[in-house]
């Protein structure tokens, strides 16, 4: 049965490989950091209080970054995915907040349908000229009493 509950320093390495793992594995998304960097990145969003973990058995297998409103990360672990965690993360994340915003990339479909599936309307889309990756992005907003 998968738990949820707030992120630990320990979680850093953990959080960092479900970062690095997705880069890896997506063929559309560049590699600009290494995992180190990953690692350090998950750390740093762990010392700001954002990140909640999903773990299984003492396994984290996925993790979201929430700063207020805003859906810094939602990640699953490859093996993880399509097995409700990232759905048990978000509805987390919805009890908690009135509205959720988050960016994603137009190329993650996955992402934009599980978005779309949970209440969030698209706001705009960019060229992603803003974008460390340089992809273009779309905003999602979701507002409680949306679904």
């Amino acid at each position: 049965m998968t738990a949820l509950r707030a992120a630990r320093s320990t979680d850093a390495g953990k959080v960092g490989a479900i970062l690095t793992e997705f880069v890896a594995t997506t063929d559309w998304m560049p590699q600009l950091h290494s995992g180190a960097e990953d690692i350090a990145h998950a750390g740093q969003l762990i010392t700001r209080g954002w990140v909640t973990v999903a773990e299984v058995e003492g396994d984290v297998i996925g993790f979201a970054a929430c700063d207020g409103e805003d859906l810094d990360a939602l990640y699953v672990a490859r093996s993880q995915r399509g097995q409700g965690v990232g759905t048990a993360l978000l509805h987390h994340l919805q009890k908690e907040r009135a509205v959720l915003k988050l960016w994603t990339f137009q190329a993650n479909l996955a992402a934009q349908n599980f978005y779309l599936k949970h209440g969030f309307v698209e706001q705009e889309r960019t060229d992603g000229a803003s974008t460390d990756e340089g992809l273009p992005d779309i905003r999602f907003q979701w507002h409680k009493g949306s679904l």
